[in-house]
C-alpha cells in the first residue's frame, strides 16, 4: 500500500472519499467525453448524496467537470465558474441498487452534442472506481494509463486489439470485456504499463471494426 493512500491527496476539501474521489469521478467523465461540457445531469447516490453539500461533493464533481485538480482553489467557486463558461448542470438524488455508498452517475452532453454516461464510485483514500460508461460495465481506478475501447462484437477483436498493442511494446495489465448483447457493440477496459504516444493510439482507432478509442492518462496534469 503507497503511504498516500492511507493519509489521502493533496487536496481542498474535508473529505478524501467526498471531495477529492468525487473530484476526480468528475474528471475522469470530463475526459472521457473528450470535450467541454456544455450540460451534465448528476445523480449522488448512498452517502454522496447524504452529504452533498457539508463535504462540497457537489462542487467537487462540477470542478471535476472543469479539468481541476483536487488541490486546486477554485473548487469552492466552482458552482460560479461552471455557470460563467455556460456550462449547464442538474445535480438530485437517485438510489443506484447494490451500488457502492459514495457513487456519482453522471450524464453529460458536450458543445458539440457528444455524449457519455459515467458510473463511478469514491472507495477511500481519493481513489476511485469507474463502474460503467455508457450503460456497459467497466473496472478501472484511473491510476493507470486506460484505454476504453468501443468495437463491433465479432470473432478475432481481442486477438487484433492486443496483438497490435503487443507489436507496440505496450503490456496489458487489466482487462475487461462487457457486451450487453451478442453481435452488437463491445466495450474492452484495459489498463497498461506505462504510457501511449498519440500516434499508437491512432494506429488503434484505424483497426477495423473500432468504433471509438479513449485514451485516459493516469497523470492528473495531462488531457486525454
Amino acid at each position: 500500500m503507497n503511504v498516500f493512500d492511507i493519509i489521502g491527496p493533496v487536496m481542498i476539501g474535508p473529505s478524501s472519499s467526498h471531495t477529492a474521489g468525487a473530484l476526480r469521478i468528475g474528471r475522469v467523465s470530463w475526459k472521457i467525453l473528450g470535450e467541454d461540457v456544455h450540460k451534465a445531469d448528476i445523480g449522488l447516490a448512498g452517502s454522496f448524496a447524504q452529504t452533498c453539500r457539508g463535504h462540497g461533493t457537489d462542487r467537487a464533481i462540477i470542478g471535476g467537470l472543469l479539468g481541476m485538480l483536487p488541490e486546486d482553489e477554485r473548487i469552492r467557486d466552482s458552482f460560479s465558474i461552471a455557470r460563467e463558461r455556460g456550462l449547464i448542470f442538474n445535480i438530485a438524488e437517485i438510489k443506484i441498487p447494490k451500488a457502492h455508498p459514495n457513487t456519482a452517475k453522471i450524464h453529460l452532453a458536450g458543445e458539440s452534442g457528444k455524449e457519455c454516461l459515467v458510473q463511478g464510485a469514491s472507495v477511500g483514500g481519493g481513489n476511485i472506481l469507474i463502474t460503467g460508461v455508457n450503460e456497459m460495465e467497466t473496472a478501472f481506478t484511473g491510476n493507470s494509463d486506460t484505454l476504453i475501447i468501443a468495437h463491433q462484437d465479432m470473432p478475432g477483436m481481442i486477438a487484433q486489439v492486443t496483438s497490435r498493442m503487443a507489436e507496440m511494446g505496450i503490456n496489458i495489465g487489466n482487462f475487461k470485456l462487457n457486451r450487453p448483447h451478442r453481435g452488437f457493440e463491445a466495450v474492452m477496459t484495459l489498463e497498461i504499463d506505462g504510457s501511449m504516444e498519440r500516434e499508437m493510439v491512432n494506429k488503434l482507432r484505424s483497426l477495423p471494426h473500432i468504433n471509438s478509442v479513449v485514451y485516459l492518462r493516469a497523470n492528473q496534469n495531462e488531457g486525454n
